[in-house]
């Protein structure tokens, strides 16, 4: 039971904190007033008692002959001990006795006489006083009941207040971490009331500011490293060719034109990081594009167009994106390469080992190749340059892995599924607002 973790919503806490303090004042409250009421209407019948033994006294020792009258007795002899005791010390007093059969107590006054003789009477307590305090105890039973319903109702509304800011907060901490740094939790909170919750989200935006500082700061320095290195390299490939025939100069060559390819990669992950390109829009028929620009990037692959689409979209920044991802499945998959074309659909699929899990889960990463058996050369820039370009046309790239029937184990295929958008993004990097008809 230690492994399952209950899950309880904050208003709920909240609501029944408020009803257990509720319940708690409530019934000490009304344990109080009873008790407070009941001392004192026994006080005052007491007191009632007292004053008729008193008059029945007066009456007793004027009259001839003498009899006790209202009920009054000489020399009870289930006078309480007590009061007898009272008596011994000639001291009158009152007393109240209660039965263990339950029923309401009796309530005794007596007084000595000039004689020796005790004068005493009792009677159950008042019928109309038992009423009213049943009357009063079931008044009280109401009124906590009342308390505790109103405490409940009282915290969800509370907790309700504060766990709507708190899931305003995660839901807009949420979409950070998907790489919206514009996003302030300060402003997806709002509300008039100012709490714990606005230092969290003023907390959470100072972090997120910091983070982009930080990361906009990695960004200048990847994009001034790589821009750096674009003269040496370039110069270096100029002195390779100068250098005689030969196979030590066709691997100098062939080493250069990589480091040559890793900084131009390298620039383009920094421009995709800063978020400043813009398409370049044009209406091309996709099915054709795709499959003219794949035929003479990967002859090899196997190219279907399921439905025709037109779509505005920048052919450079697609062309890119096919590129990298025939790219990756020719180097890391197995044949054949198969590439559809399904409406504003685009899949590539190999058959070979499939992406690693940490692509799976995590999503392309730079300089991270995954396994060695399906990449294991490389530096992991492919992908991710892919997933960029994507994200500037307004598109989705998802990665999942498939496999083929009959296939032996390890074996079944990669699929990227790239999704462009009903609708282009404007020039400025967001999307038109649709209005529907009323």
């Amino acid at each position: 039971m230690r492994g399952l973790p209950l899950r309880t919503g904050i208003r709920w806490k909240i609501a029944v904190a408020i009803a257990a303090v509720g319940a708690f004042i409530a019934v000490t409250l009304s344990v109080v007033v009873h008790n407070a009421a009941r001392i004192s209407m026994l006080d005052n019948a007491r007191e009632v008692q007292m004053e008729r033994l008193l008059f029945a006294q007066r009456l007793y020792e004027t009259s001839k002959p003498k009899e006790p009258r209202f009920g009054a007795k000489i020399n009870d002899p289930s006078l309480p001990g007590q009061l007898d005791q009272l008596m011994r010390d000639q001291r009158r007093g009152t007393y109240v006795q209660e039965h263990r059969h339950g029923g309401p107590p009796d309530v005794w006054a007596a007084v000595p006489l000039a004689n020796g003789d005790v004068l005493s009477l009792h009677i159950p307590f008042a019928d109309r006083s038992a009423t009213i305090m049943k009357d009063l105890d079931r008044a009280l039973v109401i009124g906590s009941v009342s308390v505790v319903f109103a405490g409940c109702a009282s915290g969800v509304l509370i907790g309700g207040q504060i766990s709507r800011r708190l899931r305003r907060a995660a839901a807009a901490a949420g979409r950070v971490a998907q790489g919206n740094g514009e996003v302030r939790v300060r402003e997806a909170v709002g509300g008039f009331v100012r709490d714990e919750t606005d230092d969290l989200a003023w907390a959470i935006d100072s972090l997120t500011d910091a983070l982009n500082e930080r990361i906009e700061a990695e960004r200048r320095v990847t994009a001034d490293i790589a821009h750096e290195l674009r003269t040496p390299v370039t110069g270096l490939l100029t002195a390779a060719e100068l250098l005689p025939p030969g196979r030590p100069t066709e691997l100098v060559r062939d080493r250069a034109q990589a480091m040559r390819t890793l900084v131009e990669d390298v620039l383009e992950v920094a421009r995709l990081d800063g978020a400043s390109e813009r398409a370049e829009l044009q209406e091309i028929a996709l099915g054709e594009f795709v499959d003219r620009r794949v035929r003479s990037m990967f002859p090899d692959a196997e190219v279907r167009v399921v439905h025709e689409s037109w779509v505005a979209t920048d052919p450079r920044r697609l062309e890119r994106i096919l590129g990298n991802l025939l790219a990756n499945a020719a180097k890391h998959g197995r044949g054949p390469v198969e590439v559809t074309v399904e409406g504003r659909v685009v899949r590539v699929r190999d058959h070979g080992p499939g992406f690693p899990e940490a692509l799976l889960r995590d999503g392309p990463s730079r300089f991270r190749t995954g396994t060695s058996d399906r990449a294991g050369q490389g530096h992991g820039l492919g992908l991710t340059i892919a997933t960029g370009q994507a994200r500037v046309l307004g598109a989705r790239l998802t990665f999942r892995n498939v496999a083929s029937e009959g296939a032996p184990e390890g074996v079944g295929g990669a699929v990227a599924v790239l999704w462009l958008p009903d609708h282009a993004p404007t020039n400025t990097g967001s999307f038109p607002i649709l209005r529907t008809a009323d």
